[in-house]
């Protein structure tokens, strides 16, 4: 089938309108579509089949915009809600999958899990640079086991609060690793809004996401 050229007007129109937004809204795709009819081929004219395919795509594709709009306002609702309701969460105590947490007023607290027993535990602390300031023997039993850090480095000496990881390295009696998954522990400061809409908590420096908290303790 061949469809002759709408009027140059029509077609101007079209054309700054498409330059301004690539959305059209239901008067301007009948406009459209009576353009067609009238500006048709005698000799080979609308296939009446092909007609209601167009209009019942539209039809589908104004449906699927009316439900994305309506998903748009309720996540940006949930958003907000969330938003508010994580302001409740400051100054409780969280418990959160992750390996960093604030050292404040000289305390730091980690959990790990070991997956079996192990012959030997090595527990690394380092700083937001990466160097080693603290490393020590831990807990070899399997299970879970707290960690709580005073803040000295290695040498006896105090360092300043901030952001510190822990790693946990541990073996067995054969030499073999045992695997070890660590935890944060630390009281909420604030929340923080990400470029995608959702809210992190706030442990001083460190973002803690919703997805990673293990517990909450007023």
């Amino acid at each position: 089938m061949t469809v002759s050229s709408i009027s140059s007007a029509t077609t101007a129109a079209t054309s700054t309108t498409n330059s301004s937004s690539l959305e059209i809204s239901s008067t301007d795709f009948l406009e459209l579509m009576l353009e067609q009819l009238q500006n048709q081929n005698p000799l080979d004219p609308t296939d009446t089949n092909e007609y209601m395919s167009q209009l019942v795509s539209y039809a589908s594709f104004d449906q699927l915009s009316a439900i994305s709009d309506s998903l748009d306002s309720i996540t940006s609702s949930l958003n907000s809600f969330m938003s508010t309701s994580s302001l409740s969460y400051i100054s409780s105590t969280v418990e959160a999958n992750g390996d960093t947490t604030m050292l404040s007023d000289g305390s730091a607290t980690w959990k790990y899990d070991l997956d079996d027993d192990a012959a030997l535990t090595t527990l690394t602390i380092t700083d937001q640079d990466g160097n080693t300031v603290w490393s020590g023997s831990g807990e070899t039993g399997e299970g879970s086991h707290t960690f709580t850090w005073d803040g000295t480095d290695s040498n006896g000496n105090t360092v300043a609060d901030g952001a510190y990881t822990l790693s946990v390295s541990a073996v067995d009696s054969d030499g073999s690793t045992v695997s070890a998954d660590t935890s944060v522990v630390g009281k909420v400061t604030g929340i923080a809004s990400q470029d995608d809409g959702s809210t992190d908590l706030l442990m001083g420096d460190v973002s803690i996401d919703f997805d990673d908290i293990l517990s909450i303790n007023s």
